[in-house]
C-alpha cells in the first residue's frame, strides 16, 4: 500500500525531526489561551460587546451571528464562535491610524510593509488621496472626493469597473450592481472569481443552483462527509464541530488532500470542554494524499470501483439525471493504472473509499479551494458532483454537494447580480426596473479586469473591500495593470498591501468605511449554507475622523451620477428600502420585503435539494464526462537556468496559514504546520534529501514569473513532488493560468525549481 495514505482511521505519520515538534491534533489549548489574552486585554470589554452584537460574524461563510445571537447559528446551537472571529474582530476594533502617519510614511517606505504590519497599522479614519506624481498620501475632502468620482465615473461604460469581496453587506452589493448595470457597465468583478466561481458554474450547470444544496439542519443528518482540499480547522473552525458530532454518532469522514493537516486528523473543540477539548476528538477515517490536481482522476476512481462493486444507483440515475450513460462509460474504459499513475493513489484505497460512501445511508461531499483553484477546477466539482450522483446522494436529506465558501457574505454578493454571469430572470426583473435593457457588453470578472487593466482598457475603477492587487498571481502584473488605471477607489476599514502596491495612473483613493457591526442601518448577509442573517445597528468607537458606509456612499455617489433615475438612491441610504427593491428583483429573497417587521432569518428558496427534483428546466441534473488531466512539471532546462544549477522541480501549493483570512495576516508564524514564519516551503523529508537539503536550510524557489531567495525548508506532512508556501506572498513567482470555463486561477498546482 502506497506510504503516503493509509484506509480506514489509520494515518501517515508525521515526519519526525530533531529541531522542532509539530502539535498532535488542532484546535485545542492554544484557542483557549488565545480567547484568553484577547478578552483580558484592555480591548476585552469593547470585543465582547461585539461578539453577542447580533450580527453575522466577519469571518468565514459558516459564521454565527444574526438576530438569533452573536453566539448562535441557523439552528439555535449556542457556543458555536471561533478564533478566527475573534481575530477579525480584535484587527476592526484596532485604534485608528495615527492623525499625521500618511504626512510621515512615504509610498516607498509603505511599500516595505507585510500584509500583518498594513492591518496593524489601524483602522482608517479619514479619507486620503495619492495624486499623480506625489509621494505621499494626503488628506482629502469629501466635496473633491465626489467631484473625481462623477467625472471618473462619467467615462465610456466599458472603461469602467468593480471588484468587491464579501466583507460588506447584500445591501451594498444591491446598490454597487444597480448602479454599474444602470451606468451601462457590467464589469462586477467579485473575489470569488478568484476562489469558488468553478463550484458555482459548474454546479448551476449540473443542478441549476450554483450554490450549497446542504442546509445544517441536513448535515446533522449525513453519516458521512467526503471533505475534499479544505483545511477546515484553520478555514471553517466551525464545521469542524459538525464532523465532531458526526463522528460521535459512528459516521465516517473522508478527507481528500495532498496535505495532511493535523485538525484533519484529530480536532480538540472548545465548544465540548468534557469530551474533546484536552485529547481531541478523531476527524479522518481515511486520509487520501492525492497528487495535486489530480482530483478528477480520483473521484473518476471512485465512480469506477462502484461500477465495478454494482454499487451504483441505476435506477435513481435513470429518473433523476441526464447524461449518465456517458460518464459511467467513461469511467468503465478508463484502466485503473491511469487513475494510479494520475492521482498516486492505489485502487485498492480508492475501492475502500467507494465502499465507504457505499454503505452509508447520506453522504455530503465537501470541498474548498483545493478543489476550485485549478485549470480544470469545473471538471473538479463536475467529477465531485458525478460521485454524488451516482451513488444517489443528492436531492434527499442528509445528503448532496456543500461547497464550503471562504468569505462571510461572498456568496451573498453573487446573489444581489454582482456578477458577471447574471441569472436570466434577475436581469428580466432589472430591465423592467429600468424600463429598458441591460448591457449585452460581456462584463470583466478579476481576471479579465486585470489583463485588461493590462491592456489600458480601464479608465475608473472601485473596489468595494477586498485585495485586487495581492489576491492575484504574477503581483508585478498586477501592480503594473492596476498602474494603467486613471482613478481608482479603494473603500476599507483598515490599509492593506493594495493601497500601497495597487495604485492608480492619476488618483488613488482611501475612503474609510464602516464595518458590519459599526453601521447605523440595518444590513442583511447570506452564509454559505444559504441562511439569510439581519443584522443589527451599532456604532463605531472611532470617535474622531469621519466614516462612511458603503451604502452611504454608494447611494450618494449613484444619485449624482444618475438623478433619480431609476429610483431615488439617496432615499436607499434607508436600508429597508433597499430590501423591498431585493424582494422584487432577486429570486429566492422575496422574505426580503417583510424581514424588518417580522425579523424572520430565511433560507433562501430553491437551492436546498431534500428531494431529487433540481432547478433545471428539466427538473433532473445534468451530469458531464470529465477528463483525466494529463499531469506533467516542466524539467529544470525549462526554467531558463545554466546547466550548472541543481535543483529539483515539485509541485507548489499555495494556501493561507492558521491565521489569516484572505490576503490578512494576523500572525507571522503557523504554529499548526511548524512553520516559524511567512518565508518558508514546506517540503516532504524525501523531496529535500534528494536535493540535498537538511531542515532549515536556505534555498530558492522559482516559478514562471520571478523567484523567492533566501527560503527557509521546513519538514512536514506534504505527498512526496508538492510543496506548500504562504499565499499572498508566493503569488509574485508565478503567472495566472485560467480554467477557460470560469477565469479561475491555477493557486494549487504551480511548478516550481527548488535550488540552493
Amino acid at each position: 500500500m502506497d506510504a503516503d495514505t493509509k484506509p480506514a482511521d489509520q494515518h501517515p505519520q508525521t515526519p519526525s525531526t530533531d529541531e522542532h515538534h509539530n502539535p498532535d491534533k488542532g484546535g485545542g489549548l492554544p484557542l483557549i489561551q488565545y480567547w484568553a489574552e484577547h478578552t483580558l486585554s484592555p480591548e476585552g470589554p469593547k470585543l465582547w460587546q461585539t461578539l453577542l452584537h447580533k450580527s453575522a460574524c466577519l469571518s468565514c461563510a459558516w459564521g454565527t451571528g444574526g438576530q438569533k445571537g452573536g453566539f448562535t447559528n441557523e439552528v439555535g446551537e449556542s457556543l458555536q464562535r471561533c478564533m478566527k472571529s475573534v481575530e477579525a474582530i480584535s484587527a476592526e476594533i484596532q485604534p485608528p491610524v495615527k492623525h499625521h502617519f500618511f504626512d510621515e510614511h512615504s509610498i516607498s517606505q509603505l511599500q516595505q510593509l507585510t500584509s500583518r504590519e498594513a492591518d496593524r497599522l489601524g483602522r482608517l479614519s479619514f479619507p486620503v488621496i495619492l495624486r499623480e506624481g506625489k509621494t505621499h498620501y494626503e488628506r482629502i475632502s469629501w466635496q473633491e472626493i465626489y467631484q473625481i468620482a462623477e467625472s471618473a465615473f462619467r467615462k465610456a461604460p466599458e472603461r469602467v469597473a468593480s471588484y468587491s469581496s464579501g466583507r460588506s453587506s447584500n445591501e451594498a452589493a444591491y446598490l454597487l450592481q444597480l448602479m454599474m448595470r444602470t451606468l451601462g457597465s457590467n464589469n462586477l468583478a467579485d473575489c470569488s472569481d478568484l476562489c469558488h466561481v468553478a463550484s458555482t458554474v459548474g454546479l448551476k450547470e449540473m443542478f441549476g443552483s450554483g450554490t450549497s444544496m446542504v442546509s445544517l439542519e441536513s448535515l446533522q443528518k449525513a453519516d458521512c462527509v467526503v471533505l475534499v482540499g479544505s483545511n477546515a480547522p484553520a478555514n471553517h473552525p466551525r464545521l469542524m464541530n459538525e464532523l465532531i458530532k458526526l463522528r460521535d454518532r459512528g459516521g465516517k469522514v473522508i478527507v481528500v488532500n495532498p496535505v495532511q493537516e493535523v485538525g484533519l486528523l484529530k480536532f480538540a473543540s472548545p465548544a465540548f470542554p468534557l469530551t474533546s477539548l484536552i485529547n481531541g476528538s478523531e476527524i479522518a477515517s481515511l486520509y487520501l494524499q492525492l497528487i495535486p490536481g489530480s482530483d478528477v482522476a480520483l473521484f473518476v476512481g471512485i465512480q469506477k470501483a462502484l461500477i465495478e462493486q454494482n454499487l451504483l444507483k441505476i435506477d435513481y440515475l435513470k429518473d433523476h439525471t441526464q447524461g449518465w450513460e456517458a460518464v459511467i462509460d467513461y469511467a468503465q474504459l478508463t484502466p485503473w493504472e491511469k487513475i494510479t499513475q494520475t492521482c498516486g493513489l492505489s485502487q485498492p484505497e480508492i475501492e475502500v473509499a467507494a465502499q465507504m460512501i457505499a454503505s452509508s445511508k447520506g453522504v455530503i461531499f465537501a470541498w474548498a479551494m483545493g478543489v476550485t483553484q485549478h485549470t480544470n477546477g469545473v471538471d473538479n466539482v463536475f467529477a465531485i458532483a458525478n460521485t454524488a450522483l451516482l451513488s444517489g446522494n443528492a436531492g434527499k436529506e442528509g445528503a448532496g454537494t456543500m461547497p464550503i465558501r471562504g468569505h462571510s457574505n461572498v456568496q451573498g454578493y453573487g446573489s444581489m447580480g454582482v456578477t458577471i454571469r447574471l441569472k436570466k430572470e434577475i436581469q428580466e426583473a432589472l430591465e423592467k426596473l429600468l424600463g429598458r435593457s441591460l448591457s449585452r457588453v460581456p462584463g470583466y470578472h478579476a481576471r479579465d479586469l486585470i489583463e485588461a487593466a493590462y491592456g489600458g482598457k480601464v479608465d475608473t475603477l472601485i473596489c468595494v473591500g477586498g485585495n485586487l492587487y495581492a489576491a492575484n498571481p504574477d503581483l508585478n502584473q498586477a501592480k503594473a495593470a492596476l498602474g494603467q488605471i486613471e482613478t481608482i477607489f479603494y473603500l476599507a476599514t483598515k490599509p492593506n498591501l493594495g493601497h500601497f502596491h495597487g495604485l492608480a495612473r492619476k488618483n488613488t483613493i482611501i475612503i474609510p468605511v464602516l464595518n458590519r457591526f459599526e453601521n447605523p442601518h440595518k444590513t442583511t448577509t447570506e452564509s454559505g449554507n444559504n441562511f439569510v442573517r439581519l443584522n443589527d445597528e451599532g456604532k463605531t468607537h472611532i470617535t474622531e475622523g469621519y466614516l462612511i458606509s458603503e451604502v452611504e456612499f454608494l447611494s450618494e455617489l449613484a444619485a449624482r451620477l444618475l438623478g433619480d433615475y431609476p429610483v431615488n438612491w439617496r432615499g436607499l441610504q434607508d436600508t429597508k428600502y433597499i430590501r423591498q427593491l431585493i424582494a422584487q428583483t432577486i429570486p429566492g429573497f422575496e422574505k426580503m420585503a417583510t424581514i424588518d417587521e417580522t425579523g424572520e432569518e430565511f433560507t433562501i428558496g430553491d437551492r436546498i435539494f431534500t428531494e431529487p427534483l433540481f432547478a433545471t428546466a428539466s427538473g433532473k441534473a445534468s451530469m458531464y464526462v470529465t477528463p483525466i488531466p494529463e499531469l506533467s512539471l516542466p524539467t529544470l532546462k525549462d526554467f531558463g537556468l545554466p546547466e550548472s544549477v541543481k535543483g529539483i522541480v515539485l509541485t507548489l501549493i499555495t494556501l493561507r496559514s492558521y491565521s489569516q483570512h484572505n490576503t490578512v495576516v494576523y500572525k507571522e508564524h503557523d504554529y499548526y504546520r511548524g512553520m516559524p514564519h511567512r518565508h518558508c516551503i514546506l517540503m516532504n523529508q524525501k523531496d529535500a534529501h534528494s536535493g540535498g537539503w537538511q531542515e532549515h536550510q536556505r534555498v530558492t524557489v522559482q516559478g514562471d514569473a520571478g523567484k523567492l531567495e533566501n527560503v527557509e525548508i521546513i519538514f512536514g506532512s506534504v505527498r512526496t513532488g508538492a510543496a506548500v508556501m504562504f499565499y499572498p506572498e508566493a503569488n509574485v513567482i508565478f503567472k495566472a493560468k485560467t480554467d477557460p470555463r470560469c477565469g479561475i486561477p491555477g493557486f494549487k498546482r504551480v511548478p516550481v525549481l527548488i535550488y540552493a
